[in-house]
């Protein structure tokens, strides 16, 4: 498998399931922002089952980037300085959010990411396996993929981006908050029932 979407060169790898996934996960967190105030379902938060298990390890919450070529994260850190409000950050960040952010399933990257808590033992084990499966399953859809786990440091783009998006619904998120980065493997992952272009 090649490394963190060739060092976030972000492969134009045409993956018909990769371009069904994003298609399906644009669609669901639009409705999720739109309905649901944000607050994130099984669509967003799909469960972790490591390398040789049968259970899930716990589910997480994933967030799915714009490419860095069609990043706003200036925009989301914007939002959070303008207020010290919880309420009204949040707001903003649901309006923006629920517009036209997610219409264009091709500005994004195919590299969820989740944050975890400083020291968290689940992130550390999810590290350790190198690899897992991420298992959503929502809406009659289920996709299962397997991903290379990646750590992300605070200069790369998706971990930018990834604390960008959270400090608008967390703005206590701790400094030393751990981002993984989840890379599907397109040719090992699957879809229930598989979706077409």
């Amino acid at each position: 498998m090649s490394s963190l979407a060739a060092t976030l060169g972000i492969t134009p790898d045409a993956h018909p399931l990769k371009d069904a996934f994003l298609k399906w996960q644009c669609r669901v967190r639009q409705m999720s922002m739109r309905d649901n105030e944000g607050r994130p379902d099984e669509a967003i938060m799909p469960d972790v089952i490591l390398n040789g298990q049968s259970e899930p390890l716990g589910a997480i919450i994933t967030v799915l980037n714009k490419s860095p070529g069609y990043s706003l994260t200036a925009e989301l850190n914007h939002m959070s300085a303008k207020t010290n409000d919880p309420a009204q950050r949040r707001e903003n960040a649901i309006r923006f959010l629920s517009s036209t952010y997610y219409q264009k399933h091709r500005e994004f990257s195919d590299i969820l990411t989740a944050t975890f808590p400083p020291a968290s033992p689940g992130a550390a084990q999810i590290r350790t396996a190198q690899t897992c499966r991420l298992a959503f399953d929502a809406y009659n859809q289920r996709f299962d993929l397997h991903c290379k786990v990646w750590r992300l440091v605070g200069r790369n783009p998706l971990c930018q981006a990834t604390i960008a998006h959270n400090k608008l619904f967390n703005p206590t998120l701790p400094p030393d908050t751990d981002v993984l980065g989840f890379e599907p493997d397109w040719s090992a992952s699957s879809a229930d029932p598989e979706l077409t272009r």
